[in-house]
């Protein structure tokens, strides 16, 4: 398993626009420290980089491991994935990744609620697991049934 954290930890500081040395005040090293793991000359600790990690937003295995080269893009975001490029078919089928289906512990015949937004910047397309709406509504029933009860 091949380290990438020097690059990550460079990527991630010029792309949140930091200095080494605001860097290093927010995690409480010194910009010596935050070079040498740019350069690759020394490796951080688990505890740094567990707070870099959470000053990127960035899960620590990706912080770690991420490699843009073999996957195409930059390390992103905590929990927040491409998983790959879909074609819409010609009657509007689409056909997802296996690894968002065994992300999402998706079968044949699962439904999924689409939302969309057609705003300009934002426009887009989500499909939720209609599951976990299920479960979402059922949380949000019983809150409302809770609050009238408290009014009472």
């Amino acid at each position: 398993m091949k380290i990438m954290i020097q690059k990550n930890l460079t990527y991630l500081r010029k792309s949140a626009k930091y200095s080494q040395e605001d860097v290093a005040e927010k995690i409480g090293v010194s910009r010596q420290a935050i070079a040498k793991w740019e350069s690759g000359e020394t490796l951080p600790d688990i505890i740094n980089c567990i707070a870099l990690a959470d000053l990127y937003d960035v899960a620590l295995e990706d912080l770690l491991h991420h490699d843009e080269s073999k996957i195409g893009q930059p390390i992103g975001p905590k929990g927040k994935h491409i998983m790959g490029l879909v074609t819409l078919q010609e009657r509007g089928q689409v056909v997802l990744p296996k690894d968002t289906r065994e992300m999402f512990d998706l079968k044949a015949g699962d439904k999924l609620i689409v939302f969309t937004d057609e705003n300009p910047g934002t426009a887009g397309i989500a499909l939720v697991p209609a599951k976990y709406m299920t479960h979402l509504t059922t949380m949000i029933n019983k809150n409302v049934a809770t609050d009238k009860d408290d009014e009472e």
